[in-house]
């Protein structure tokens, strides 16, 4: 009796992933922005990162785009999660039909990367009282701290020695900016005086600047861009006694006050568009106008004191006419004349802006309140969004350099990552057992450092995988100081982190 086998026995049932992977499904690419530059493209369902970015640089050849663009990595997400594997598994986990055009969201990345840095190269004695800032030059060359034993120090990056020691202060320095050529770094201390130097001699340069009746909280620099022949002579400075003061940095002379605050101002940022932002302890942010000094707006939302502020535009602003991408100009920048130094800062400033969804000029500001707001400080009173979460009162905020995350830091022991548009919450990062002091970006933006009372400074990463949620985010450990630490700032080359606390020492951090 022969015996008739059945189709279901002799065919392996069909395999539901290739059965998938065999489908199409439509995509939009848009940028940032909400631009769609391209039609809308049927693609496998199971395409990978890999695939997508070279369809992309296809569409982009074909559209006579830059040919930095044709060479350049990007990131593709479905709303704010990055694909990882492909895009089937991200509509999945999103629960996106893919029966409708999927938009594909296309984030162009950083050229070069800068790589962690995991160890100490150099611990630096000098100074006597505890380090209370200490900041990279825009190019990279130069280190400049302040410290309380009322000197500012000068170190040789090359040997990782002590180079200059000024002695202009009579008390604590607070506060210190490097103006954006490079040229010169302006000091802010305890008395209310400010003193601009000379890092190639380590000499004062003109007269101290006195007229603050308290002690400097804030120094800030124009911009490069809105320079008058790319020399950068106005410095802003604030004080505890409430004031805003501009300085004519050549003559040594007052330009203008700006007074409208009732308390200590805490900090203050000098805008691309040529406004100046002060925050103070009587729970406002003001908005002048620097060529005047008339009062704009100001802007109301926090219950305590207003701590910090950053702007979306200030490491591009930070490092002027400096590409980090590019360190050949760090060595021929000195035979570049003002005007072209202009030049190159306006053209970086108006790119990082056109990544930027409507190309404003955003700014987070940070409070005793535990929160933060959004503003959109050039065009709205009203603010953008309310960013809640941290549980004890925000000591740094920062924007990454291409402007897409913000970091916060807090003394409730956590750094917590943020939509730089939208104000979103995107992460919190743990690690840290004592209050968070600074933060410092990679020039990547893929790299961020924490500097924190438990004399600890840490390395994570902000690049993060599967919508920020499950990924673990420390990359390094950092001790070796011996107590709080108050200072961590980031080479702009990306070649050094530099530390500095209550151990009176500096540390520089390499790979």
């Amino acid at each position: 009796m022969s015996v008739t086998s059945s189709p279901d026995q002799d065919t392996p049932p069909p395999d539901k992933k290739s059965k998938m992977d065999t489908q199409l499904v439509t995509v939009q690419f848009e940028t940032e922005t909400g631009d769609r530059p391209f039609p809308p493209l049927s693609v496998p369902v199971d395409i990978t990162p890999d695939k997508l970015q070279l369809l992309l640089h296809t569409l982009l050849k074909a559209d006579n785009a830059d040919e930095e663009d044709l060479d350049r990595p990007f990131a593709f997400f479905l709303q704010d999660r990055e694909i990882q594997d492909d895009l089937a598994e991200c509509m999945q986990w999103m629960l996106i039909n893919q029966e409708r055009t999927v938009p594909v969201i296309f984030k162009p990345q950083s050229i070069f990367k800068v790589r962690p840095v995991t160890r100490c190269t150099s611990s630096m004695p000098g100074h006597t009282q505890p380090v209370v800032v200490a900041l990279f030059s825009p190019d990279g060359r130069y280190l400049a701290s302040g410290s309380g034993d009322n000197t500012v120090r000068f170190w040789d990056i090359s040997t990782e020695t002590p180079r200059f020691e000024g002695k202009a202060h009579r008390q604590y320095v607070l506060a210190l900016a490097w103006s954006p050529d490079g040229s010169r770094l302006a000091s802010g201390d305890k008395l209310g005086h400010v003193v601009i130097w000379d890092p190639e001699t380590g000499q004062q340069i003109g007269r101290t600047l006195s007229g603050h009746k308290q002690f400097i909280t804030g120094l800030a620099w124009q911009p490069l861009h809105l320079t008058k022949d790319g020399e950068c002579r106005l410095l802003a400075s604030s004080s505890k006694d409430g004031d805003v003061r501009i300085w004519d940095t050549i003559t040594s002379k007052f330009v203008l006050a700006l007074t409208s605050h009732t308390q200590s101002v805490t900090c203050l940022r000098w805008g691309g568009t040529d406004l100046i932002y002060s925050a103070s302890q009587d729970r406002t942010i003001k908005v002048w106008r620097a060529q005047d000094g008339v009062l704009c707006r100001t802007l109301q939302g926090h219950g305590h004191w207003v701590n910090v502020l950053a702007l979306n535009t200030d490491y591009v602003m930070r490092t002027g006419a400096f590409e980090p991408a590019q360190a050949q100009i760090v060595n021929n920048i000195s035979s570049f004349s003002g005007p072209e130094k202009k030049d190159i800062a306006l053209k970086r400033y108006q790119e990082v802006l056109s990544r930027v969804k409507g190309g404003d000029e955003l700014m987070v500001s940070g409070s005793d309140d535990f929160t933060m707001f959004l503003w959109n400080p050039s065009k709205e009173k009203q603010s953008l969004a309310r960013m809640t979460g941290h549980q004890q009162l925000v000591n740094d905020v920062k924007f990454s350099p291409d402007c897409r995350i913000v970091a916060s830091a807090s003394f409730d022991k956590a750094v917590r990552l943020w939509d730089g548009t939208t104000g979103k919450y995107l992460a919190v990062l743990r690690g840290h057992v004592q209050a968070v002091y600074q933060l410092a970006w990679s020039a990547d933006s893929r790299l961020l450092v924490s500097g924190s009372a438990d004399s600890t400074i840490k390395l994570w990463t902000a690049q993060v995988k599967g919508g920020y949620d499950k990924t673990k985010f420390l990359t390094v450990d950092l001790p070796g100081h011996g107590d709080e630490i108050y200072a961590v700032d980031w080479s702009p080359d990306g070649q050094r982190v530099v530390s500095g606390g209550k151990d009176t020492l500096l540390r520089i951090w390499r790979k």
